[in-house]
């Protein structure tokens, strides 16, 4: 595609930035109201999606020159905590609105492709176990099975990870990832989970496709596209918007401790529980718990975002710094959560009862591989001076 079809493309994504927008509050009201469907169906469902894309998740990390916002990632990552609130595994799918990051590895006459029908476009995949593809004239004959898809069925474009001797194969803990359309992929419906179902984070398979080089990209490579959002630390993104999901949910079970507080008479008919100086205190501690870590977290990548916006290069200890707030939130929320939980008493072992939901999808945010205990001890070597694990920054 030659410079000149590029900036028709942009030009008409740029028509097309605020048309129909949808507040995103309104999808929020709505998905609160169907996650037992999404549960249920074990995905997201695409009208679902349509309505995320108009409130604008979507586009959220879509290149200006391509009709996106571009967001700061604060930004971003309150939308997905506030979604969060409402339902951990639409959140969860929302959060992929930041993949668009990656995307802009590709060549620009790629990227030209995936955003001519406008820059809502959804990216999802399954990069592990990158599996070994074999050279071909131009590009790479595909062929495996890939983990933990998530709404890979609401998705215009899935990527898979793949590797091959050589150069090309990318850097450890930055596999090569294929780019194909949905019907070149075949989706595993086995996505059978204690929490976060709704995710549909099935598997897939592809079956002897070709794929061009131009259509391949490394993860966390160079962007190919020069905006503030592309030169943020990718890999520490990807964790982050994963890890806020957990701050999302520890403020709803918050909110149902606060509600269970006062309206409602107990079991035994002892006093009601906001009249117990043990509960009052506990759910202090919670909310002084779940701020704290809040405000590291926000207080970091903001820090980083500003120094990118003076033109400053990402150091190896704001990158760390990210990583470690992300892995922190992911903890503390959840433990925020099975607080809560431990408040509710009796009536909170009830399947009906919405703590089981948030104790559930919260403890499933922790073992999220970006999200491991190793961080921490990452985090550590840099602090110190020493190389920390590989695949860290």
């Amino acid at each position: 595609m030659s410079d000149t079809a590029i900036d028709t493309v942009a030009a008409v994504a740029e028509a097309s930035r605020d048309a129909a927008r949808l507040p995103l509050a309104d999808v929020i009201v709505e998905i609160a109201a169907r996650r037992e469907e999404f549960d249920r169906l074990s995905h997201v469902p695409r009208d679902v999606i349509a309505k995320l894309k108009r409130a604008g998740v979507y586009r959220a990390a879509t290149p200006k020159r391509f009709g996106g916002d571009a967001l700061a990632p604060t930004a971003f990552l309150d939308m997905i905590e506030r979604i969060a609130v409402a339902d951990g595994s639409a959140a969860w799918v929302a959060s992929f609105g930041s993949a668009n990051v990656y995307l802009a590895a590709l060549p620009l006459a790629t990227q030209a492709q995936i955003y001519a029908d406008g820059p809502d476009q959804v990216f999802a995949g399954g990069l592990f176990p990158v599996q070994a593809a074999q050279p071909a004239d131009g590009g790479w004959r595909v062929n495996g099975t890939w983990k933990f898809a998530s709404g890979c069925k609401g998705a215009d474009w899935l990527g898979v990870g793949i590797g091959a001797a050589g150069p090309s194969a990318g850097a450890p803990g930055k596999p090569r990832t294929a780019v194909f359309r949905p019907h070149q992929v075949e989706i595993v419906e086995n996505w059978d989970v204690v929490g976060m179902q709704g995710t549909g984070s099935h598997d897939l398979r592809v079956t002897d496709q070709f794929v061009t080089d131009d259509w391949t990209f490394v993860r966390g490579g160079e962007p190919c596209v020069d905006e503030p959002l592309y030169r943020y630390p990718t890999i520490a993104y990807a964790a982050q918007v994963l890890a806020v999901v957990n701050l999302g949910l520890a403020r709803a079970a918050l909110d149902v401790a606060n509600q269970m507080a006062g309206g409602r008479k107990t079991t035994t008919g002892a006093p009601q529980l906001a009249d117990r100086a043990y509960y009052r205190i506990e759910l202090a501690k919670a909310e002084a718990q779940l701020r704290s870590a809040r405000a590291f977290f926000y207080d970091t990548t903001d820090d980083v975002w500003q120094s990118i916006l003076a033109g400053n290069p990402v150091t190896p200890e704001q990158t760390s710094l990210l990583r470690l707030a992300a892995t922190q939130i992911a903890r503390e929320g959840a433990d925020v959560v099975q607080r809560a939980y431990r408040l509710g008493g009796t009536m909170a072992i009830y399947r009906s009862h919405p703590l089981q939901r948030l104790v559930r999808d919260a403890m499933v945010v922790t073992q999220h591989a970006f999200l491991g205990e190793g961080n921490f001890d990452g985090a550590g070597a840099v602090f110190v001076g020493v190389p920390p694990i590989p695949g860290y920054l």
